[in-house]
């Protein structure tokens, strides 16, 4: 079976919800608080190119995107997404699971079923 990774934030429902179906099912995967453990350019490149949905989704465009003033429509290349990430990962979109070459945003949980 392809490794499976889980980028996780533990005060999201969507999240927790992602990480019980993977329990459930009983498979082997890694789980990555990115808040604590924030990705890289090169694991956010490697996201990005394995995502079937737009990039700019990548973004979540809540409260704090707001607070930072921010637009959405200068957030739809994969270069914006990822400075903005590096700068502020609290804004990345959760939770991600990426399984061999593809990822999703599992949003909510159930999407999961799409990798398996």
């Amino acid at each position: 079976m392809d490794r499976i990774t889980l980028y996780h934030n533990p005060a999201c429902s969507h999240s927790r919800g992602a990480l019980a179906l993977l329990s459930e099912r009983g498979v082997p995967f890694e789980t990555i608080e990115y808040l604590k453990t924030p990705p890289s350019f090169e694991d956010l490149e490697r996201i990005i190119s394995m995502l079937e949905s737009p990039v700019g989704d990548l973004v979540r465009k809540d409260k704090r995107f707001e607070e930072l003033k921010l637009n959405p429509a200068d957030y739809t290349n994969k270069e914006a997404v990822i400075s903005l990430l590096l700068e502020h990962p609290e804004l990345m979109q959760r939770p991600i699971v990426i399984r061999g070459n593809r990822a999703i945003i599992a949003r909510p949980a159930n999407l999961l079923e799409k990798l398996f």
